[in-house]
């Protein structure tokens, strides 16, 4: 997901951590953004390894460029990889480059993507695809900075700050064995947890703008086009699934096949279309949250067999927080199993 898919805009008074070295390019007004935000701004100005957890979409690599841009290190180089893109075999090759002669192609030294970062940030994202392999090469280097190129004889040095995301619950992955623990417990000194969309929606429609905004500028010659009268109330009652990044792809998508200035519901929403709500938009918006909130803890419980701990845990809330949502919206666990909670 690019900048713009979370960067909140500065426009409707949206707070930005309360720093003003955040930039414009920052989107968002919920108190949980705000939250991330200044957590971030904390985190900047110390040097230490952070994880960053967040859904598929939420804008993991956003955040993780402004901690960089925050930070001491903005000067320098800001390497983004994806962990799951690098092939098991090629990894240290990519990470930590190679020497001459180290394999039958490399007539030349080769730089890896630790120096290209030197003195900047390297972000790993998707750190749990990692093979076995490839944690064990990951901790060496994590544990002082050293590491050997592919075919050298001698071990070089880099000052990088490792910074790694995931979109899975790190207990989970810790449980299946996925990533080995002490690779874990060096990458998560910090941990920053971005929200899902549907846990700030007071964020969807200021990032609605900003992408609407987005595409006018790329749109010169032709009159400013804006968010139909029916298409807001519609967006404040999704779920997002897909985060702020299908939020976006939503709003091309009305911006594209609307004919007129203003957008209107996207085609495949066209022939759902409910009738206008008599209520005003605070209440209807409450009315959507409060039944997406049910939905949602229905369906952790359903899918967690009326296991409050393991579905608090999912939700990424406190147990009893958790049950505090679950006695507010009357749904009771004895409904999925009886097993004990």
């Amino acid at each position: 997901m690019g900048r713009a898919e979370t960067s909140a805009a500065s426009r409707g008074g949206a707070p930005r951590g309360g720093d003003p070295r955040v930039p414009s390019w920052v989107v968002g007004r919920s108190a949980p953004f705000g939250e991330v935000l200044d957590r971030i701004v904390r985190l900047a100005d110390y040097d230490v390894p952070v994880l960053v957890e967040g859904e598929t979409g939420t804008g993991k690599d956003v955040i993780v460029r402004l901690l960089h841009y925050l930070s001491g290190r903005a000067p320098q180089p800001f390497v983004p990889v994806n962990a799951g893109a690098l092939p098991d075999s090629l990894f240290e090759k990519e990470l930590f480059g190679h020497a001459a002669g180290a394999f039958t192609d490399a007539k030349g030294r080769g730089k890896g993507l630790v120096e290209v970062a030197e003195g900047g940030t390297l972000f790993l994202d998707e750190i749990d695809s990692l093979s076995a392999h490839g944690q064990v090469a990951l901790l060496r280097f994590l544990q002082d900075g050293s590491y050997r190129p592919v075919g050298a004889t001698r071990d070089a040095v880099a000052d990088v700050r490792v910074v790694t995301a995931t979109n899975a619950d790190p207990n989970a992955l810790l449980d299946a064995g996925r990533v080995r623990r002490d690779l874990y417990y060096r990458l998560s000194g910090i941990t920053v947890r971005i929200p899902p969309l549907r846990e700030r929606p007071d964020d969807v429609l200021p990032l609605a703008e900003h992408f609407l905004a987005e595409l006018n500028a790329r749109a010169p010659g032709r009159r400013a086009r804006r968010l139909g009268a029916e298409l807001p109330p519609w967006l404040l009652r999704q779920a997002w699934p897909g985060n702020v990044r299908e939020l976006r792809s939503t709003i091309e998508h009305c911006f594209i096949m609307s004919d007129g200035e203003a957008l209107g519901l996207p085609r495949r929403a066209a022939g759902a279309r409910e009738p206008a709500p008599a209520i005003g938009f605070r209440e209807a918006k409450a009315r959507a949250v409060t039944a997406f909130e049910r939905d949602y803890l229905e369906e952790l419980m359903h899918r967690h067999r009326g296991n409050v701990t393991r579905a608090a845990l999912a939700a990424g809330k406190e147990r009893k927080a958790f049950s505090r949502l679950l006695r507010k919206h009357g749904v009771e666990r004895a409904r999925y199993t009886q097993e004990p909670a």
